[in-house]
């Protein structure tokens, strides 16, 4: 072009003009693209434009190939004057082409299509269903990161055979295998025009041996029997172009790609093609290659990629496709530190940003960089930099820090020799690591060898296969070291086998400690402190996961928002029942055990925890209401229903436990005639919801005898039919139950009326002493059923303990409610002896002390079952607390 036409042209583009042969080559050859350039530089390129460019309603067959390179031209002259002149950042230069991609790939396949279609007539499936072609987009155009001269990558697939329906009759098969050759043909061939888009089809199922197109149970076939780790990482990217069938799609693909729990192993898979990905390029001395290279493109992406693949099956907001996107939920879910984040979008659009200048120069599908001096310095100024080697130093940086993160995710884990690889090596002969172990500071080195030997000789190690067994023998010396650091080293490494063995048959969770040696740590610390938690890890190892966030110490839960995030995933699976109580499962668990861990730090006190567990209850019945109801058949309104849970016990004085079973009642307030029938059948379905067995565990252990007459009562019991219960018929021990009880899910409505039923109820009128009388009947029988000879005291049953308080708490409620109704509040029992000292109903000092000791007995009741230990402790270091509540007893319910 010469110096007198450049001058016409916009500054924009004759500032891109040197940067771009490609730019400079279509100018001269493409005389309607100068003007088209002209009238659009301002703004980007959106596919509305792009298909007013192409008008696909005048197309045929031939004028849509021409048209469509035309278009590529203008999109790709387009992108480069507006990127080199700062004007269109990253997003806009990859979501442009991607958006071109799409548009190509419809228009070819719209236009073969309908000539196929005149011939043959309408693919069907039996039933005369018409089908379709969905056309999946792969790679950097499955997650709209296409790059300007890229290849695309396409899967075809139908969803039934059949045969068409005109006179010229075709298997669907034949069909769309025409269709998907047509399609490439029209977009790969090269024309005077140019090409539109090379078209790679080597990800479909067998590859270039593979047909062309599958149907879906094809595709689901090869999943299940031929499906390969690097395949499930290529379907990551996965994104449904054309056809409207892609929730069936879906269906089929995400059980393959996505593993139902956590899947570490991933990890080893994305290690193995990382690696055959390196030799390839040292073989072709490729090591400046910017996306295969060390520190490159590839690499950032497998980082996204790997925890996609190991977390997206519990983390369904990892399901997306954009690296940039994924790399941000990473940081915020604490899986990668933000500053690691920050470090890795920085390069990656470094990189991306650098790939584009090299391929405007010739539009070249390269990610080599140049290896001509003008070459190098054009890209170098295209870059914003002064000189070649200040290119270089930046972008060295930049791939330094992605090697480093690199490592740090897909590094070998610590394998080879250990210092005490004979400890195991030699586990069945105990004489022979007895003093190995007693170097170790074991306490008592014979019991921990005879514990190793168990593990070494027993079944379920001996019949590992090969490949889980060496990560196994790896884990143990490791294992038996960092028991060692622990104040209770036989403890802690007896909890740390047990742990081993019960998921030794699991890959995936060794594969986690032996990639993570502070995961493996962690473990031991956590286990060391209780006895409990080393158990809830062995039922629920994909807890595992959690001991890599470092956040969890520093992070209080927000309910309301866990609620809502809950409640959407159930919805976003509904009806799938089974996977709707699974997740439940899953959840409580995890927000259990990461109380647990703040727990045993020192961060809760029991109080705290108390209340976040009883929190976390809530919400689960809260969230179990509205989804059993959903599949009550016959239901009398499709809205919620008018129907609540109301709790007593721990939950209701909200002193709930890690294991504590919930005690609960459901009531109802609707005048409907079948009213009753339909909240008796959701009840019932609730209580399975509940306390069934799943593959995830169970959420909890109810008790529904608190219900009025209990187990002799209905399930379920209308408002008015249990306030004239509690007001006509219950018993004293009922009404006692009633001064902890609350409304915890539900009709609000429902919630509080229940409270004013409950308030109304304390506030009766009660003869003192048949109130004694009956108190003191029901705590009688509470001590001979719990009787203790041990010598021991027991903190919870035994004279001046926890029931004695609560049961003094109650009698005082029942008695002076109806004088003072401040006492009716369920504020705890603490609390409740403090107001009463203040009303002058007990001295002021003795209920501060009774309540000292009630918080110091559940302090140390907790502590007693986080060891796995009875609630009995010697009875000496105790004795003055004990001394208050018993004074009070005498107080207040001697005769």
């Amino acid at each position: 072009m010469s110096l007198t036409e450049q001058a016409d042209l916009p500054e924009k583009v004759r500032h891109a003009l040197p940067f771009s042969r490609y730019l400079q080559h279509m100018l001269q050859s493409r005389d309607w693209l100068a003007a088209q350039l002209a009238s659009h530089l301002a703004q980007p390129l959106d596919t509305a434009a792009m298909t007013r460019f192409v008008d696909p309603p005048s197309l045929d067959r031939d004028s849509m190939r021409a048209t469509l390179r035309k278009l590529r031209t203008w999109v790709l002259c387009h992108l480069a004057v507006r990127d080199l002149a700062g004007d269109a950042d990253l997003a806009e230069v990859t979501e442009t082409m991607s958006a071109f991609a799409d548009l190509a790939v419809r228009v070819a396949h719209d236009v073969e299509r309908e000539a196929l279609v005149a011939r043959h007539g309408l693919p069907l499936a039996p039933g005369a269903w018409e089908q379709e072609l969905l056309v999946v987009g792969m790679g950097k155009l499955g997650g709209r990161e296409l790059n300007v001269s890229s290849d695309i990558d396409l899967i075809f697939i139908y969803p039934d055979d059949g045969d068409t329906g005109g006179d010229k009759v075709i298997s669907n098969f034949e069909f769309f295998e025409r269709l998907g050759k047509r399609i490439i043909q029209a977009l790969a061939d090269i024309t005077e025009h140019g090409q539109v888009f090379r078209v790679d089809m080597r990800l479909r199922p067998n590859g270039d041996s593979g047909p062309l197109v599958c149907s879906f149970d094809m595709l689901e076939n090869y999943f299940i029997s031929q499906g390969r780790e690097w395949e499930r990482y290529a379907w990551i990217k996965a994104r449904v172009m054309l056809g409207k069938r892609f929730e069936q799609l879906d269906a089929v693909t995400r059980p393959f790609v996505f593993r139902k729990y956590l899947d570490f192993g991933a990890i080893n898979a994305m290690r193995d093609l990382h690696a055959q990905i390196r030799r390839e390029v040292a073989r072709k001395d490729r090591a400046n290659n910017i996306k295969l290279g060390p520190g490159g493109i590839r690499e950032i992406e497998f980082i996204a990629q790997v925890f996609q693949l190991i977390r997206g099956g519990r983390e369904r907001s990892l399901q997306i496709k954009p690296t940039q996107k994924v790399l941000d939920l990473l940081a915020e879910q604490g899986v990668l530190a933000s500053e690691v984040v920050s470090a890795l979008k920085a390069a990656y659009v470094f990189l991306r940003r650098l790939e584009h200048r090299l391929q405007y120069l010739d539009d070249a599908q390269t990610h080599d960089l140049p290896t001509q001096p003008d070459d190098q310095a054009l890209v170098a100024r295209a870059m914003g930099f002064d000189s070649y080697p200040a290119l270089l130093e930046a972008l060295d940086r930049h791939r330094t820090e992605v090697s480093r993160h690199f490592e740090m995710v897909f590094g070998e884990p610590e394998e080879g020799t250990h210092d005490l690889d004979t400890v195991w090596l030699e586990a069945d002969d105990t004489a022979a690591i007895v003093p190995l172990l007693a170097k170790l500071n074991y306490p008592d080195p014979e019991a921990a060898a005879r514990r190793l030997q168990s593990l070494h000789r027993g079944t379920r190690y001996q019949q590992l296969p090969p490949k889980i067994k060496c990560r196994f023998d790896a884990l143990v010396p490791r294992v038996v070291e960092a028991a060692a650091e622990a104040a209770n080293p036989d403890d802690t490494l007896s909890r740390c086998l047990d742990l081993l063995d019960a998921i030794g048959g699991r890959g995936a969770y060794l594969a986690m400690l032996q990639q993570y040696p502070q995961a493996l740590h962690k473990v031991g610390e956590l286990v060391s402190a209780s006895r409990w938690a080393a158990q809830y890890l062995a039922r629920h190892p994909i807890l595992l996961d959690e001991l890599l966030d470092a956040r969890q110490l520093d992070t209080q839960p927000d309910w309301p928002a866990f609620a809502a995030d809950l409640r959407q995933q159930c919805d976003e699976i509904e009806p799938d029942m089974e996977r709707q109580m699974d997740l439940m499962r899953e959840q409580h668990h995890t927000q259990a055990f990461r109380l647990l861990t703040q727990d045993l730090a020192g961060v809760l006190t029991v109080e705290a925890l108390s209340d976040h567990l009883s929190a976390l209850a809530d919400a689960l019945l809260d969230l179990t209401i509205p989804l059993c109801w959903r599949k009550v058949r016959r239901r009398h309104r499709e809205d919620a229903p008018a129907f609540a849970i109301v709790s007593y016990g721990k939950l209701g004085g909200k002193e709930l436990g890690y294991a504590s079973d919930l005690d609960i009642v459901f009531l109802y307030d609707d005048p409907h005639p079948e009213a009753a029938e339909h909240y008796s059948r959701l009840a019932q379905r609730i209580n399975t919801w509940l306390s069934s067995q799943t593959a995830a565990g169970q959420l909890f252990e109810t008790d529904l005898r608190l219900r009025p007459n209990g187990d002799a009562g209905l399930l379920v019991c209308s408002l008015e039919a249990f306030r004239k219960y509690q007001l006509e018929s219950a018993w004293c021990w009922e009404h006692q139950a009633l001064t902890r009880a609350r409304f915890s899910a539900g009709d609000t409505h429902i919630g509080d009326a229940f409270e004013a039923i409950r308030i109304d109820v304390l506030r009766q009128p009660r003869d003192p002493a048949t109130l004694r009388d009956e108190v003191l009947a029901m705590r009688k029988k509470m001590m001979d059923t719990h009787s203790n000879k041990s010598g021991l005291f027991n903190l919870k049953h035994d004279r001046g303990g926890l029931v004695d308080v609560e049961f003094i708490v109650q009698y005082l409620v029942l008695a002076h409610s109806h004088r003072h109704p401040e006492l009716t509040g369920n504020l705890g029992n603490i609390a409740l002896l403090r107001i009463a000292g203040e009303l002058g109903l007990i001295p002021a000092e003795l209920a501060r002390r009774s309540g000292d000791t009630y918080r110091e007995f559940r302090r140390l009741q907790h502590r007693q079952r986080l060891n796995g230990l009875r609630v009995e402790v010697p009875p000496e270091p105790i004795d003055t607390h004990r001394q208050a509540v018993c004074d009070l007893w005498e107080l207040v319910l001697a005769k």
